[in-house]
């Protein structure tokens, strides 16, 4: 549960063309029409200084932003989408600003919003990776799933956003993902659990350049990911099935341990 309150291919092309650098209802309590309908897209019009002790959508927004940066050391914890701005995520912020080389104060003003922007696109994918990443490999997009497409690709988007963090810690190195959204076809094809969490556009498997499995997996134990596959393998499974308890799977997995 979260302790913490409120708290492929070698290189991505983003990385070959741009070089190597650069709401208000919790996500686990959603229903399937919030996540549906939730997700600005680019060029977020923060229109206010968000920190300690506010509320309201663009914390939520906020929120989804900095949760890869939930922890400073591997801890089951995680940044909730709940709009309320309380202690973890004033530090997921600080954490943020720390990597961006910006005053870690955890106050969320025009520069923290330039860096947080810096990461989006215009399509409301982030930086570094493309939605056609995460599309089923069956050739369905983000449809055949077991929540409607909308909703598939607005988890998505929030895993782009620990992805980016992860990307981040892992010194700015290129993450391939081998497998994202699997349509219920293709996951069954593919041999998955029939009530995985790619079934819904909630897991990542990755290779980031340069690392190992097991630097993944630590890295990652960091992020806010809830759920991990074991190391021993070439890629690395990550997942937030303890934020979408309505999908079935609200406990912890971490399958390596802490580590």
């Amino acid at each position: 549960m979260n302790t913490a309150g409120n708290s492929g291919r070698g290189m991505d092309r983003r990385a070959l063309l741009r070089g190597v650098t650069g709401v208000a209802t919790a996500a686990g309590l959603a229903t399937a029409a919030n996540l549906a309908t939730a997700g600005p897209a680019s060029a977020y019009g923060w229109s206010r200084t968000l920190q300690q002790g506010m509320s309201g959508a663009d914390v939520a927004e906020l929120q989804i932003r900095v949760g890869g940066w939930a922890a400073p050391s591997a801890q089951r914890v995680f940044i909730a989408w709940d709009g309320s701005f309380g202690p973890a995520t004033d530090g997921a912020v600080r954490r943020f600003q720390a990597a961006y080389g910006l005053s870690a104060d955890g106050v969320a003003g025009p520069q923290t919003h330039s860096a947080l922007n810096s990461l989006e696109n215009a399509d409301g994918s982030t930086a570094h990776f493309d939605w056609t990443e995460f599309h089923s490999k069956d050739g369905s997009g983000f449809g055949g799933g077991k929540v409607g497409s909308a909703e598939v690709k607005e988890n998505v988007r929030r895993l782009m956003y620990k992805l980016e963090a992860l990307r981040k810690k892992a010194g700015n190195s290129a993450i391939t993902v081998n497998s994202g959204f699997r349509s219920i076809a293709h996951n069954a094809a593919s041999g998955g659990a029939s009530n995985s969490m790619h079934v819904y556009g909630v897991a990542g498997d990755i290779v980031v350049s340069g690392h190992t499995t097991l630097q993944v997996y630590r890295i990652a134990e960091t992020c806010g990911f809830s759920g991990l596959e074991a190391y021993t393998h070439s890629w690395q499974h990550c997942d937030s099935r303890v934020q979408y308890p309505s999908y079935g799977s609200g406990s912890w997995w971490w399958e390596s341990g802490t580590v």
